[in-house]
């Protein structure tokens, strides 16, 4: 996928796929695309995207730092993500990322 801004619609029908951190020396880790959702709807400028945030999970106990991923997916390629680490549990760690 070309550098760009990305919008609510290049995810949404990437749910239940897998993302995959491909920066140099990063552990195999796939992170699953939970969640896609738009942020309620409210004017802004002409040109701005629409805010929304997606939510991964990634299995197992490796906790990723707060901070950008480069992450590769199959069908989209690799898009720059800035992830935040937001809660544990039995199906392991989930991370959100919020574009607005």
């Amino acid at each position: 996928m070309a550098e760009g801004l990305l919008v609510f619609e290049d995810f949404k029908d990437h749910l239940g796929t897998i993302f995959t951190p491909c920066d140099p020396g990063m552990p195999s880790l796939a992170l699953t695309l939970e969640e896609a959702a738009l942020f309620p709807s409210r004017a802004s400028p002409d040109g701005m995207r629409p805010p929304f945030s997606l939510l991964f999970i990634g299995a197992g106990d490796m906790v990723l730092p707060q901070a950008t991923y480069r992450l590769r997916h199959d069908n989209m390629g690799e898009v720059a993500i800035f992830l935040v680490p937001i809660g544990k549990d039995q199906r392991g760690v989930s991370y959100q990322a919020v574009f607005n």
